[in-house]
């Protein structure tokens, strides 16, 4: 039996840079595949003798029929994960105008705009059963590069991995997020001017924040809701589950929270990393 990723996603969101570091990886790729062949190509991949072990399909145009594809892959006995690749429409149209290249969809829509929407829209079902969603509006090549390595370097590891994501509510929510949590009502180090300069993963800024009462015990009935969903979410197949932690932001509450967090679910065992969308800023 094969094991496959399908990568989907909108056009221009990084679907060939995530193909490009999956083949680095060792999988064999295929880019712009129709759906109608992608069982010939799992046929082949499956006979004896193949060295074809691992195979990634970059999806075509076809969306409508991809979701009953992986159905079909999956109950022939095939490992298939759906990698979807999103982005915002704002940033996508950053892209296109400075590629000057013309969108897939162009000939379906009045405008650029439109024809992203229209994606999206064809897109929605494919991005709700997705296994795995990178949201790239704020990565570069190299950050998606390590957002895929992270996901599918770990050989025939198969168990759940968490992605432990800060960021600031005043940037919008990330569109990756499984679980989105709100700590804005934790103690504000903003308003420390002695704090203000540092971060989340300043001791410091920190201690502020979680050794409060309420920094304390949100943490642990955090901790604790997690540890009872983790197994549950693993049971039914999920490979990733990404928890959003926001703040204002997304330079002092989130981090430190989602640092501790992060390094509790790790001390459990938990295939965990934690992420800082918004530090920079």
């Amino acid at each position: 039996m094969a094991e496959i990723v399908l990568i989907s996603g909108l056009s221009g969101a990084g679907r060939s840079g995530a193909a490009n570091v999956l083949e680095d990886l060792g999988w064999f790729v295929i880019d712009n595949l129709p759906t109608a062949l992608v069982s010939t190509f799992v046929d082949l991949a499956a006979k004896p003798g193949s060295e074809i072990a691992k195979l990634a399909l970059v999806g075509g145009r076809d969306h409508a029929n991809v979701l009953s594809k992986v159905a079909e892959l999956r109950a022939d006995g095939h490992n298939v994960r759906v990698l979807f690749l999103d982005t915002t429409t704002a940033q996508l149209v950053k892209r296109y105008d400075a590629t000057r290249r013309r969108h897939p969809l162009a000939a379906q829509a009045d405008g650029l705009v439109e024809s992203i929407e229209l994606e999206r829209k064809q897109l929605d079902k494919v991005r709700g059963s997705a296994d795995l969603i990178i949201d790239t509006t704020d990565l570069n090549v190299h950050q998606l590069k390590d957002r895929i390595l992270q996901a599918f370097d770990h050989g025939t590891e198969s168990r759940l991995q968490v992605a432990v994501e800060s960021f600031g509510f005043k940037h919008g929510l990330p569109l990756d997020a499984d679980m989105v949590l709100d700590v804005r009502f934790l103690p504000n180090p903003h308003w420390d001017e002695g704090l203000r300069p540092l971060t989340g993963h300043d001791p410091a800024v920190s201690d502020y924040v979680l050794e409060t009462s309420s920094g304390s015990d949100f943490v642990d009935r955090i901790h604790d809701l997690l540890s009872s969903l983790l197994p549950q979410y693993e049971s039914e197949g999920r490979s990733y589950l990404t928890v959003a932690i926001g703040c204002t932001g997304g330079r002092h509450r989130s981090v430190a929270v989602a640092e501790e967090l992060a390094g509790r679910l790790r001390s459990d065992g938990v295939a965990v990393r934690a992420a800082h969308r918004d530090l920079a800023r």
